[in-house]
């Protein structure tokens, strides 16, 4: 790496710098731009002099900035349904762009005359995200495509398309921009993936360049399969052909919920997926063998590389090559023995394209990859080096980075730690790469405990939370303390991460879907020490990792407050009609008891073991905040609130949904899309 990493020459379609997430760069790298969602503000640093910034009050909840070829900067406000419009050399809003519901991916034409927009959710249907087209000269928008569920990040390609990542799914949507129009809805990346485990015989089998967007996959493929998830970064090599999407590899294999039940599940390549108890009888947490056979967390962080056309270039998880010369490798690893790597959020390059930049939120820290396994004259670089190997790099920066750039002379990379409001300046010298200055932009306003909680949350290093060993955060499957969209299967059964946002959790205890936890104490003990490894929570960590949760907004829902009152009514009349409120009962929508709706899982690989339903059946959900959290039901079978409804209605096990006529039916699911 030392003789390669210095001043490159542009290659044909590279910008002057790269950038990703919570922070970029002007074209003439004189300039920095950090957003930080806490204080809603934009920060304009001298690159030179990083003492010396501005602050520009932009929109609610700034998360991603875009410099634009014409040096126009753009902030997508997460909460505030809006891009804020900042002109260089001002340090105020010129204008503000109204967009879709949470706006989360950003990227601009090379003439600077369109800007798009990556929309989680539409303001008319919660199910599904869209991209718009906005002519940024009027700011009107040209064109709105529907994505599928969840898309976040945003990447142009050289052949006139753009891809888009589905976060909870795990999949790439492929935009044609010229026509405004979806041109693949999905790619063969689980199929290339799982490629043994499957049973496939050649690499183009059970898929090909249709492919499948994670949703449509069934809930259980057996316990050697992974899935992606958390698919928030995506960029491009130089020219635009090759695609980089940073992700979180879930695994299918079984674990064990208990420290007294070991080795039940896995199989080859899946480890026991378990508890590893040590000598005292307490548990190291889930430990598994993961992809490509490095010790990894349960869901294991990944760089998936995609060609032009969507069809994806990964590894089979269960038979990994030790040198692409093509491509990056797949598993990110870490070279300091004992630290680990997890929740990559931000990924850029530097403008060779020769290494990639990854923020690491949940382990504070970067990692530095080379592009192909051949770098600089040939020089072959073997991706599943020993630990301390230095040609996968890692940087510790501040709490909680989530943004990274690199400047034009590709020695120079920022990087943005939301956690702590801080700009790190990382520098590379013989080919080495150091954090060389912090710079603190803002401070604290939100309560002492929720920014401690939130620390804890995310954190995949503190001991007392996890085993670092394990590479696990709460995050790691309440990703943004929401869901995963993940179906864990488990010794129990198979069970459906459920949010933990807005829904009066302190309130709604026991706790997990068996409800084996009656106190908010039990409940976190066993996650953090018998789940992640770690030592365990004291009272005050407790309190302040329920700060944080409590402090969370539930997902940004225009049906909370623009459903008109007629259909409101309509839906209460049939939420009553169907005796929903038996169960799902006061203003926690949950009586916190326990039932048989008629889902347990009787057939397939991984069934519901009755012995663990200790109270009869399973513990009933809050319905707040329900409208965005799918799949749903305790194994993820119904991928809309409108399909749960509709699963079994005339036999009435879950509900007297038998009464409900179509238009009913539809009045329901709109009152509980405004919960």
């Amino acid at each position: 790496m030392a003789a390669v990493w210095g001043c490159a020459p542009e290659t044909p379609g590279g910008g002057g710098n790269s950038a990703s997430g919570s922070v970029a760069m002007s074209r003439d790298d004189a300039l920095v731009y950090a957003v930080d969602p806490d204080l809603d503000t934009l920060f304009i640093v001298d690159a030179k002099n990083p003492t010396s910034f501005k602050e520009v009050k932009v929109g609610r909840t700034p998360e991603k900035v875009l410099v634009a070829p014409d040096d126009t900067i753009y902030v997508a406000n997460r909460y505030g349904r809006s891009v804020s419009v900042v002109r260089k050399g001002e340090a105020s809003v010129s204008a503000t762009i109204d967009v879709g519901v949470e706006p989360v991916g950003l990227a601009a034409s090379s003439d600077g005359k369109t800007l798009y927009v990556v929309n989680s959710a539409s303001r008319t249907d919660l199910d599904v995200g869209t991209l718009m087209a906005i002519d940024t000269a009027t700011r009107q928008v040209k064109w709105e495509a529907v994505l599928g569920p969840d898309p976040r990040a945003i990447t142009l390609l050289s052949n006139g398309k753009a891809m888009v990542t589905l976060f909870k799914s795990g999949d790439v949507v492929m935009v044609d921009l010229v026509k405004g129009q979806i041109e693949k809805s999905g790619s063969d990346v689980f199929v290339q993936l799982n490629r043994s485990a499957l049973n496939l015989t050649t690499t183009g089998a059970a898929g090909g360049s249709a492919g499948f967007a994670g949703s449509r996959l069934p809930p259980q493929q057996g316990p050697q399969t992974r899935r992606p998830r958390g698919m928030e970064a995506i960029t491009t090599n130089p020219e635009g052909t090759q695609v980089y999407v940073a992700a979180l590899l879930s695994t299918d294999a079984v674990l064990n919920t208990r420290p007294t039940e070991t080795n039940l599940g896995g199989g080859p390549g899946g480890g026991n997926g378990g508890f590893n108890p040590t000598p005292d009888g307490s548990s190291s947490g889930y430990g598994s063998t993961g992809p490509c056979g490095v010790a990894s967390a349960v869901a294991a962080p990944a760089l998936l590389t995609f060609d032009e056309s969507g069809a994806a270039q990964v590894d089979d998880v269960l038979s990994c090559d030790g040198v692409i010369a093509d491509r990056p490798p797949m598993m990110l690893v870490s070279n300091v023995p004992g630290v680990p790597v997890q929740g990559p959020t931000a990924i850029a390059r530097d403008p060779s394209g020769t290494f990639l930049f990854i923020a690491n939120r949940d382990s504070n820290n970067v990692s530095v990859i080379p592009t192909s396994g051949t770098v600089g004259g040939g020089f072959k670089v073997d991706f599943r080096g020993a630990p301390g190997d230095p040609r996968q790099q890692l940087v510790n920066v501040g709490a909680g980075p989530t943004g990274v750039a690199v400047a034009g002379d590709g020695k120079t990379a920022w990087v943005f730690n939301a956690f702590d409001h801080s700009l790190s300046k990382l520098s590379a010298e013989a080919g080495v790469v150091r954090q060389v200055q912090v710079q603190v932009l803002g401070g604290d306003v939100l309560p002492a405990n929720v920014v401690a909680g939130r620390k804890l949350f995310f954190s995949a290093i503190d001991a007392r939370m996890t085993n670092p060993g394990l590479g696990i955060s709460c995050s790691t499957c309440h990703i943004e303390a929401r869901e995963d969209g993940h179906v864990w299967n488990t010794t129990e059964g198979p069970r459906n991460t459920p949010s933990l946002i807005g829904k009066k959790l302190d309130q709604t205890a026991p706790f997990h879907w068996n409800g084996e936890f009656a106190t908010v104490t039990q409940f976190m003990t066993h996650t953090m020490r018998d789940r992640m490894g770690g030592q365990g929570p004291s009272p005050q960590m407790e309190q302040q990792l329920m700060a944080f949760i409590m402090s969370v907004p539930t997902p940004d829902n225009p049906f909370t407050t623009q459903t008109p009152a007629d259909v409101l009514a309509r839906g209460k009349a049939a939420f009553d009609k169907a005796a929903c409120g038996s169960c799902h009962a006061g203003t926690t929508m949950t009586d916190n008891r326990f039932y048989d709706v008629g889902t347990y899982v009787t057939r397939g690989e991984v069934t519901d073991r009755q012995q663990f339903l200790f109270h009869g059946g399973l513990n009933t959900p809050s319905l707040l905040g329900i409208a965005r959290t799918g799949p749903f039901l305790h194994d993820g079978s119904a991928p809309t609130l409108k399909a749960r409804i509709l699963m079994g209605k005339e036999a009435d096990r879950h509900g007297l949904t038998s009464r409900l006529s179509a238009g009913e039916v539809d009045d329901l699911v709109g009152y509980l899309r405004s919960l």
